[in-house]
């Protein structure tokens, strides 16, 4: 599609095309955007009209984008995010009355351990703006790629190559194994047998890779995981009275170790540390609100620091 074409659409019809898109219903649509269903209809009428396309095809009870409109996403998203992006820089922003609501994505570790802490100060320092935290899901390259997604934490040596974000480390954790205070078995020192035979509990990341198969495939060890976790934070909780251990972070094992009754110990051999970094869209760069947030983010992770 030559781009110079959307120059002779309106930003409501942009703005109509992102939305009917994204929920492929009429009526939701038109909620998103509060307007009247006649008035999105008609929007889809002028956008149709315009692309010479039905857009949207019913199938079934459900309406599915046309192979034109899976081709105009990218380009009207572009350009959205070009429009947003340049009213943003050039809007002053002060966190004490602005209004916005932020979209970031993260493990329950890291929420747990430094967005937790930070989301509660800024209830007091930024009063009306909103946070929404998701889980890591399989498509945050895309997410962010779509400024869909505004911030990004993860672990930075399993971002893919080809992401197309700034990103900046934040903080490094060492990562421990973790028993019943009591275990039967594992004295002070975890020995190379235990560590390979002891009924292990793991977070799955499925389909991504986690930092913990990578660091198993880097030490060569083919070994069964007994059971799998959705969450970091439950597997220290499921150590108490059994015989499971868990590769945790240190920053997070030393957390239930205070509350729960497991302990830490050093793995047998050198396992490698891991590095969270936080990634973003560079379309984001210049925004104001959106520098502010990072530099929060900076703050909390060199506090994390010590």
């Amino acid at each position: 599609m030559d781009r110079s074409q959307l120059h002779r659409l309106d930003l409501n019809l942009l703005l109509a095309f992102d939305v009917l898109i994204s929920e492929r219903n009429v009526t939701k649509a038109a909620e998103r955007m509060s307007v009247g269903q006649p008035a999105m209809s008609a929007s889809l009428a002028r956008l149709r009209k315009f692309f010479d396309d039905p857009l949207l095809v019913r199938q079934g009870r459900s309406l599915v984008p046309t192979t034109r409109a899976l081709g105009l996403i990218e380009p009207i998203r572009e350009a959205l995010d070009t429009i947003e992006s340049t009213v943003r820089a050039n809007r002053e922003f002060d966190p004490r009355t602005n209004h916005r609501t932020f979209t970031l994505m993260a493990s329950d570790y890291v929420l747990l351990l430094l967005l937790g802490p930070l989301l509660a100060e800024l209830e007091v320092e930024a009063p009306n703006l909103r946070f929404a935290v998701r889980p890591i899901a399989a498509d945050f390259a895309e997410q962010i790629n779509s400024s869909r997604l505004d911030l990004l934490v993860f672990p930075e040596e399993l971002a893919p190559d080809d992401m197309q974000a700034n990103s900046e480390r934040l903080f490094t954790d060492r990562l421990v194994c973790a028993v019943d205070r009591n275990h039967p078995e594992v004295g002070e020192r975890i020995t190379e047998d235990q560590f390979c035979s002891l009924p292990l509990v793991c977070y799955d990341g499925n389909p991504l890779q986690t930092i913990h198969e990578r660091r198993f495939h880097q030490l060569g060890l083919d070994r069964p995981i007994e059971i799998r976790t959705q969450s970091f934070v439950v597997q220290p909780l499921m150590l108490p009275g059994s015989r499971l251990m868990a590769l945790v972070h240190e920053r997070l094992g030393q957390y239930f170790a205070r509350n729960v009754g497991i302990r830490l110990v050093d793995p047998p051999f050198p396992i490698a540390a891991m590095s969270e970094a936080m990634f973003w869209s560079p379309r984001a760069d210049t925004d104001t609100a959106h520098r502010w947030l990072r530099e929060r983010v900076r703050h909390a992770a060199s506090a994390l620091n010590g």
